[in-house]
């Protein structure tokens, strides 16, 4: 009985994994549809949200389930709870990336990215696809060390998005209201993406030591500062 229930609490680790890949790949694939105005491909992502859906909605039904059957306490009580909140995070990513795609179907033929900015989302859209492959490998490894890598990397996202409405500001732009919101948009998109990865690697953390990734930190600050005395 013990071991079909560990089992089953691996299975919904799995599950965790392949909707950080599915969400993963779907960041890249609508970023190239976006940039080549790839109506094809904007529609495949869009499709494929669905697959993201069902595995979250499957992932909760039995983690309920195990709520209700084995009653877990302590470390597997975490892995169920916590693997319930990481789905949550993984299925919204899901989403940002389909709205990544409907924009490309919205202004196909165009495009809705200027070309002067082309060079920034792509490198945004390709932060976000590797920051979630890193999600996915933490889930699998219970790396804490990665996990709180993890919010380092996003910092270079939050340049990027700072650096697109310094762009959007400058007196020089020229490519109309429609544009600036479609861009607004795309970067909000793709830095709520990151900040999910991220949410999910704290969401590790938490499993495995039982403390927020915050007061992880400030506890080995705090360690750090008295060793250094």
């Amino acid at each position: 009985m013990r071991d079909a229930y560990h089992e089953e609490l691996d299975s919904i680790s799995e599950s965790l994994v392949e909707m950080a890949r599915l969400v993963g790949s779907a960041i890249g694939r609508a970023t190239t549809a976006i940039l080549d105005a790839d109506l094809k491909l904007a529609e495949s992502v869009i499709a494929a949200d669905a697959k993201v859906d069902d595995l979250q909605r499957d992932l909760e039904a039995r983690a309920i389930a195990l709520l209700a059957r084995q009653q877990p306490v302590a470390t597997d009580l975490r892995i169920v709870v916590t693997s319930l909140r990481m789905s949550a995070d993984l299925e919204r990513s899901g989403d940002l990336a389909q709205h990544v795609a409907k924009l490309a179907r919205l202004r196909f033929p165009e495009t809705a990215v200027p070309r002067d900015l082309h060079a920034t989302i792509l490198e945004m859209g390709q932060l976000a696809q590797r920051l979630m492959a890193k999600a996915g490998e933490v889930i699998i490894t219970k790396d804490v060390d990665l996990a709180l890598q993890l919010e380092q990397d996003d910092d270079a996202m939050d340049l990027l998005h700072r650096a697109l409405f310094q762009h959007l500001m400058d007196d020089r732009w020229k490519h109309g209201i429609e544009t600036a919101v479609d861009v607004t948009l795309l970067g909000r998109y793709y830095e709520r993406f990151a900040d999910h990865a991220v949410s999910v690697a704290k969401r590790v953390v938490y499993l495995v030591t039982g403390e927020h990734a915050d007061e992880l930190t400030q506890s080995e600050g705090r360690t750090s500062a008295v060793e250094s005395a």
